[in-house]
């Protein structure tokens, strides 16, 4: 027998509603007291960071001693172990005329890349709940939350990205579902409360089209059970888990974050900039502080403006929302050599770029197929 559930009071229909978990309206909450936030959006708040002591100011250096420095040179020799290496890894690449091309000129070019991170901490607060099972309730009964910038955790190691979250202490508020109404079930919306459906079979008909044996899919009933909820009518509410109560609490939200600038100086080699920026490249010159201040006078004022630029990019995007934990700054030498060759009647040219001696040919010669990329 159908079962008629519109008058009951205890379930409540939510059939018209969306049975994911929704976030409570912010009228249902009060707001604990914090007086270190400066925006305040959809039930979050973005904090401000405390001021840190600036680190010291970089001594005066001696850059000419820096670019004394240099990596070994090219020669012809190394310049076609690198071609061949690099034609053996692509599978449709043929080894011949790699060995047999003309090597004319090698042409070599050392440039200067600039790298700044800078690993910041930000700290956000949310609202977020769980189903109250009756537990102890940490609320602000217990005391005041403390400022969410004085609760201690572990950072994890300096420069690696990470985000996690915690629970404030004393903000913990148990509130009814507000998805349920506090019932812990609501009306299924497969059958709006009935337990049982139309049977799809015989359209509810009792019996098939033209037929008059009656329909084996309902035994003649017209009607089958309801596979939303089991034939229950009802379901238990998914944002409570049937609890009824929900505990209400502020999360913090922890990110830290490592930004990059990084700057190639010019060079007049036709090489993809690109692979320039993810070259490996020998380390100059390295300087990490809390806060670094930017290379002056160096031989290369490209090297000096770009470091500025970096430095003063990330002061103004981080200042109102995160605290600089720590900063790093690098200078590396990057080596790259144009080599010009003959083969077949033809010139061109190819190039080796980093310490480890990547190629880059942007028209090898002797290619069986057109399968592969040419980086």
């Amino acid at each position: 027998m159908d079962r008629d559930l519109s008058d009951d009071d205890s379930v409540v229909d939510l059939s018209f509603e969306a049975e994911s978990p929704l976030a409570p309206p912010a009228e249902l909450l009060e707001t604990l007291p914090s007086c270190d936030w400066v925006l305040q959006g959809d039930r979050h708040q973005i904090f401000f960071p405390p001021s840190e002591t600036t680190g010291r100011p970089q001594e005066q250096r001696c850059w000419s001693s820096f670019l004394e420095h240099r990596v070994p040179v090219v020669t012809e020799e190394v310049a076609r172990e690198a071609l061949l290496s690099f034609v053996n890894s692509k599978c449709c690449y043929g080894s011949a005329a790699a060995g047999d091309l003309v090597i004319l000129e090698l042409k070599q070019q050392n440039l200067c890349r600039y790298r700044l991170e800078t690993f910041s901490e930000s700290r956000i607060s949310e609202w977020t709940f769980q189903p109250f099972t009756n537990h102890s309730v940490d609320g602000p009964q217990r005391g005041t939350s403390p400022r969410l910038w004085d609760i201690k955790v572990q950072v994890p190691p300096m420069f690696q990205e990470d985000t996690r979250r915690f629970q404030v202490p004393h903000s913990s508020l148990v509130k009814e579902c507000h998805k349920c109404h506090g019932r812990g079930r609501y009306k299924c919306s497969g059958c709006h409360g009935a337990g049982t459906v139309r049977c799809s079979s015989c359209s509810g008909a009792k019996r098939k089209a033209k037929s008059a044996r009656r329909c084996q899919m309902c035994s003649g009933s017209g009607r089958r059970r309801c596979s939303t909820c089991s034939g229950r009518g009802n379901k238990t509410c998914a944002t409570c888990k049937g609890e009824k109560k929900l505990l209400h609490f502020i999360q913090l939200v922890i990110a830290w974050k490592n930004s990059l600038f990084e700057f190639v100086s010019a060079h007049q080699l036709d090489c993809p900039g690109e692979l320039l920026a993810k070259a490996r490249g020998e380390t100059l010159f390295k300087d990490e502080n809390t806060t670094v201040y930017p290379i002056v006078d160096f031989p290369l004022r490209e090297i000096s403006l770009a470091s500025r630029r970096g430095i003063s990019e990330h002061s103004a995007a981080l200042a109102s929302r995160a605290r600089v934990l720590q900063q790093r700054q690098t200078l590396e030498l990057i080596p790259l050599t144009e080599v010009r060759y003959w083969y077949q009647g033809k010139t061109d040219a190819y190039y080796i770029y980093g310490t480890d001696h990547q190629v880059y040919v942007a028209d090898y010669p002797e290619r069986c197929c057109c399968g592969c990329t040419i980086i």
